[in-house]
């Protein structure tokens, strides 16, 4: 599916959103700011950019992997959710999970966004649930040596 992502860069700063590679889920999100996050703490990143999403479509800001494994730092509330009517600026809940503190530099590649299609739902309050194999076992309930 193609969509057409609008984007307004309210920022000097401000990047567009990158795609490295044609196929690539995620686009790139950039810092527009200087600032360290000292280890266990999180910090609000601003991207200086607005998004204006397809209609029937969210918008998911996910960590970026490098900086996940190199440096313990990740999204907070990953994913965080960009509903289709938001038209503030886009920002980064970035937490340092590490032992060292990050500094995060202008123009930094901080996270990924990704556009998906939203489910249209419609709700029906019901008194029961339809039984299933699994009901209602949750954590753990599939056991540990179960086989490949």
């Amino acid at each position: 599916m193609n969509y057409n992502l609008k984007v307004r860069l309210i920022h000097d700063d401000a990047h567009m959103p990158y795609q490295a590679h044609e196929g690539d889920a995620g686009l790139d999100l950039y810092s527009i700011e200087e600032t360290t996050i000292q280890p266990g703490d999180s910090a609000l990143i601003s991207t200086g950019i607005q998004i204006e999403l397809p209609k029937g479509t969210e918008a998911q800001v996910r960590p970026r992997s490098g900086l996940a494994l190199k440096h313990s730092v990740t999204v907070l509330n990953s994913p965080g959710t960009i509903d289709e009517g938001y038209r503030g600026e886009i920002k980064v809940i970035l937490i340092n999970h590490g032992k060292s503190e990050f500094k995060i530099v202008k123009q930094m590649r901080i996270a990924q966004m990704v556009v998906a299609p939203v489910a249209n739902v419609t709700m029906t309050q019901i008194e029961e649930l339809t039984p299933s194999e699994r009901g209602e076992g949750g954590f753990g309930s599939s056991g540990k040596n179960n086989p490949v």
